[in-house]
């Protein structure tokens, strides 16, 4: 299956917003959590009456001082004093119970991004930038439970709020209260138009953040290479240029939001100005009390609170929709490489591999015209046979064998395991049977023991040991101070280059699989190290179907086959002596690394 995919770091700015919001997208998650928002609903509902309730009880408070009314004062302020403890347990309840809810929805969103995330092929992640994901899954997922909490625990109160000393106010006068809201029209407008420019400075800067991300995640890395090459000027050029650009994209927002605030904040003193001229008016006209007008004012107080708050958490939900439409950009990319629904369980294979007229180029993964790496490969590798791959960088023997634990899917063409089509087995039960030595080997933070049994959740130790004595690992793994508990560092930058791919073999020789591909295994190896390796190598190899790449012909003279590949296809096929005596291109290979 061929999939159109996008770098996420490539989704920049300048998109045109013809399509519906993707907040939509967060229902799913928000589901799970009904039972907890309608619960904090209630409560809001609660929290939200008591506003009219205390504007009517704040109109008998002036008519009771300015009469001096003593006792009905005192039966007033407990009548306040139950109104406000029942308005703030109310409170309460919506914050505590809102909070739970947009922190598990959060989490929600993150676990099934991540999930996802696992789910997407190589391709995908040899494009995208590591700092960028990063971002997403922390920073931008955080800030969809931020604005969730906010649409509940903020938003929603403030419109009932808004909505019942509205109510309670046309219900005082109603001919005040409709001249009051003239400007109203015009204040929702701006407030909108606000939003929107908001949401475009947001997006900028989020993808600014996330550039810088990047930048910090490769610097990082390679901080040795930087050292050696003196290269900290440029790369303090680099990181200046980027966050200057965040400045940039920041203070747009923040001027943008300056210079909303006080056009907001006239056009609602406007109309407050309008209320009490009017409503002196209507007081000397005789449709209107004291009192009431007093109860009225207190209605219009309350109304600023939620104003405000409306209008900030209008500009919190526009530019929340920049980190809403970064995560939903990675979660609408589709794996190139899928598991059919009806795929089966591989059952335990000899190791008989075939490829059957197999091309693949990685434009055609990417819908760019294709530019073929493979070309109908035709290959058989019998059980407990081992085959080398030779050839000039950018042959195709890498791409060859990541097609066997569908890393990649061929454009053309079938692979096969002992007769299986492996795309109609599932891929756990697939790759289970492939065991990988790389030429970097990857260790995660965690014990030894941890990254020997990878992938497992319980770990034998006694096998995770006897994996490690087939390696050539016991020994230095044994003087260590805590032995196989002993922390691995990041990378595992605190071993050596060959007990760090000890481990790797050590890892293989637990997992026991019937194929074995050995990808420039002892290339970045010193003469001592590579020869612990090589015998390390020679047991595990030993009764497995086995795929070798190296550029070093002096690892692979022991093959059963050796395969020479030329601009995808394999232009020579035999064992080292027999292609020595072609006198083709293996013979001009060897020539050329041992005319010394």
């Amino acid at each position: 299956m061929t999939t159109l995919r996008q770098n996420p770091a490539q989704h920049r700015e300048g998109v045109t917003r013809d399509r519906r919001s993707n907040y939509w997208n967060l229902l799913p998650f928000l589901k799970p959590q009904t039972g907890r928002i309608l619960r904090a609903l209630g409560c809001t509902i609660i929290f939200s009456i008591f506003w009219p309730i205390l504007a009517q009880l704040f109109g008998s408070v002036a008519e009771y001082l300015g009469n001096g009314q003593v006792r009905e004062m005192a039966q007033l302020a407990g009548v306040l004093a139950i109104a406000f403890l029942i308005h703030k347990v109310a409170q309460y309840g919506q914050d505590s119970l809102m909070a739970k809810a947009a922190l598990a929805i959060a989490l929600d969103l993150r676990r099934a991004l991540y999930s996802h995330l696992q789910k997407l092929d190589l391709g995908y992640f040899e494009s995208a930038k590591t700092g960028d994901l990063t971002y997403r899954l922390t920073e931008d997922v955080d800030r969809v439970g931020e604005v969730v909490k906010k649409l509940f625990h903020d938003f929603a109160p403030c419109i009932l709020q808004l909505v019942l000393v509205l109510a309670y106010m046309l219900y005082l006068n109603w001919q005040l209260t409709l001249s009051a809201f003239l400007i109203a029209p015009l204040m929702a407008a701006l407030v909108s138009w606000f939003g929107e420019q908001l949401l475009r400075f947001s997006r900028r800067s989020q993808n600014r953040i996330s550039d810088l991300s990047s930048l910090l995640t490769e610097v990082f890395s390679g901080i040795r290479l930087i050292r050696a090459f003196a290269a900290e000027d440029y790369e303090e050029e680099r990181f200046r240029s980027i966050a200057e650009e965040n400045r940039k994209a920041n203070y747009s927002a923040a001027w943008l939001q300056a210079v909303q605030h006080p056009v907001i904040g006239f056009l609602y003193a406007m109309s407050i100005l309008i209320v009490l001229l009017l409503g002196t008016w209507q007081i000397s006209e005789g449709n209107l009390t004291g009192t009431s007008f007093v109860s009225y004012i207190a209605a219009v107080v309350m109304l600023v609170d939620p104003i405000a708050h409306m209008t900030e958490n209008y500009n919190l939900f526009k530019q929340a929709e920049a980190s809403v439409d970064r995560v939903f950009e990675v979660m609408a990319i589709e794996p190139a490489v899928l598991e059919h629904s009806d795929a089966k369980t591989m059952p335990m294979v000899d190791g008989k591999v075939e490829l059957q007229n197999v091309s693949f180029s990685y434009d055609a993964e990417l819908g760019q015209n294709s530019h073929p790496v493979l070309r109908e490969i035709g290959l058989i590798a019998l059980p407990g046979e081992a085959i080398a791959l030779v050839g000039a960088s950018g042959a195709g023997k890498t791409t060859l064998v990541n097609l066997l634990p569908r890393f990649y899917d061929p454009q053309g063409g079938e692979i096969l395991i002992d007769g299986i089509d492996i795309r109609s087995v599932t891929l756990r039960s697939l790759r289970r049977q492939i065991g990988i030595v790389p030429q970097e080997t990857i260790l995660f933070s965690g014990t030894i023991a941890q990254n020997i049994a990878f992938g497992q959740r319980n770990i034998d130790l006694a096998a995770v040991a006897e994996a490690a004595k087939v390696a050539n690992a016991h020994q230095f793994i044994s003087q260590l101070p805590d032995g196989y508990n002993t922390y691995v560092g990041e990378r595992g930058v605190n071993l050596s280059g060959g007990q760090r791919q000890r481990i790797a073999i050590a890892r293989a020789v637990l997992l026991d699989p019937r194929i074995l591909i050995l990808d420039e295994a002892t290339s970045a190896l010193d003469s001592e190290s590579e020869a612990l390796v090589q015998e390390a190598l020679e047991r595990l190899m030993d009764n497995r179907t086995v795929f070798i790449i190296a550029h070093r012909l002096a690892t692979v003279r022991r093959a059963d086959r050796i395969l020479v590949l030329e601009k995808g296809q394999i232009v020579e096929s035999g064992s080292h002596n027999d292609l020595l005596k072609k006198g083709g291109r293996y013979a001009g290979y060897y020539a050329q690394q041992f005319s010394a």
